[in-house]
């Protein structure tokens, strides 16, 4: 009976475990947490709607949102992991993350194992018939590097050195570079947005800040002359400046997007009743141009929900950066903010027609696996930098 007693106490959860586990839903941003919730679910629609059409004659014309869906339950998996490891321990492994993300770049080169799609060899070919894209998670990657290097400045210094700013810029730079010869242009923005802003709210002095800009742009203007970027990637990145021109050519996915959004009005056709969506008009729409299904089926006021929830995420996320109690979780905080904020406004800006056409998707709401693990991740690192404010804050 002793013996009963004594194994079952030993398997029991102590006091303090209780309590740890009750203050981790208790400091969690429930706001964040609740908003991303909403826009995976409303996504989840989206991509069914977009791919009944496509998987029409297929045996299980579900197959494409079931796939969709076991994605999302591992994506939130890994958020749940992102918001509970400890603080410390992901500081201290952050360069082999770092390493092992710039690794499985390069193995998109390797035969047999790297795809292309719609011309950019980003991909890796899994088994059946699941791929991955190294460069979302080495957005991930990216930022905890960056952020480990630029908090580590001394006490008595109210910026980081020179030397450090120059070291965080290699780290971005290298993975952005084998990025852009896998013709991936889209995420080489994003990844240049969320480099620039962390550095700008390290403490940098201002003279980083206006050369990478400038070094940006001629960067750009070389890649053009110098024939570095392909003809079709210049014909999307300038389709905008000349949405009427070519509509069979590079301006056809902008255009057909325009009339789907455009035809929607203020409530839409209805959910699956979109004839451009239906009516397979509009090109990949079940992830690049998923913004105009709920253009069209749900019309101005689905498109101002959607909007709106990822402005709640965005509001949070600062907030979540603001409060940090240390440089380091508040730069992460910075980078995520930087990279949703980008992709979000670029994804929806070529839809209606004022942004270049890349091939990114609407964050927690396109089709892809990869996209969706690497989206959770950032929400969990954003709960970890809320969670870790909130016990320093006891202490």
């Amino acid at each position: 009976m002793s013996s009963f007693s004594a194994t079952d106490s030993m398997s029991r959860p102590t006091s303090a475990q209780r309590s740890r586990g009750s203050a981790y839903w208790r400091d969690l941003d429930w706001v964040l947490l609740v908003a991303a919730v909403g826009i995976t679910i409303f996504g989840s629609v989206l991509v069914w709607s977009a791919s009944r059409a496509d998987m029409a004659s297929e045996n299980d014309p579900q197959s494409y949102l079931k796939r969709h869906l076991i994605n999302v339950v591992v994506a939130m998996v890994l958020g749940f992991f992102a918001s509970r490891l400890d603080y410390r321990w992901l500081r201290a492994y952050t360069p082999l993350i770092y390493i092992g993300s710039v690794l499985l770049l390069l193995v998109v080169f390797i035969p047999g194992l790297g795809t292309s799609i719609a011309g950019a060899r980003a991909w890796i070919d899994l088994p059946g018939g699941f791929t991955i894209q190294p460069s979302e998670f080495a957005k991930i990657a990216i930022i905890i590097m960056m952020a480990a290097i630029l908090a580590e400045k001394r006490d008595f210094e109210s910026e980081p050195h020179d030397r450090d700013v120059l070291m965080s810029v290699g780290v971005a730079v290298l993975p952005i570079l084998i990025i852009l010869v896998q013709n991936d242009t889209g995420t080489v923005l994003v990844l240049g947005s969320v480099a620039l802003s962390i550095i700008a709210v390290s403490g940098a002095r201002r003279r980083w800040v206006i050369g990478l800009i400038g070094g940006a742009i001629i960067g750009i203007l070389l890649a053009v002359q110098l024939g570095l970027l392909q003809s079709y990637q210049v014909s999307r990145l300038t389709s905008f400046l000349n949405p009427t021109g070519a509509p069979g050519g590079a301006t056809y996915n902008a255009t057909q997007a325009r009339i789907a959004v455009g035809g929607g009005g203020w409530t839409g056709y209805g959910l699956f009743e979109g004839p451009q969506t239906q009516g397979k008009f509009v090109p990949v729409n079940e992830s690049d141009f998923i913004f105009t299904v709920v253009g069209e089926e749900l019309g101005f006021a689905g498109s101002a929900l959607l909007i709106l929830l990822f402005c709640v995420i965005l509001w949070r996320a600062i907030r979540v950066a603001q409060k940090a109690d240390d440089l380091y979780g508040r730069l992460i905080a910075t980078g995520v903010v930087a990279w949703l904020a980008f992709q979000t406004f670029e994804n929806i800006g070529m839809t209606l027609g004022i942004m270049p056409i890349t091939g990114i998707p609407l964050p927690l709401v396109s089709a892809g696996g990869t996209s969706m693990m690497s989206t959770w991740i950032a929400i969990g690192l954003l709960e970890n930098v809320r969670l870790h404010s909130a016990r320093t804050s006891l202490t």
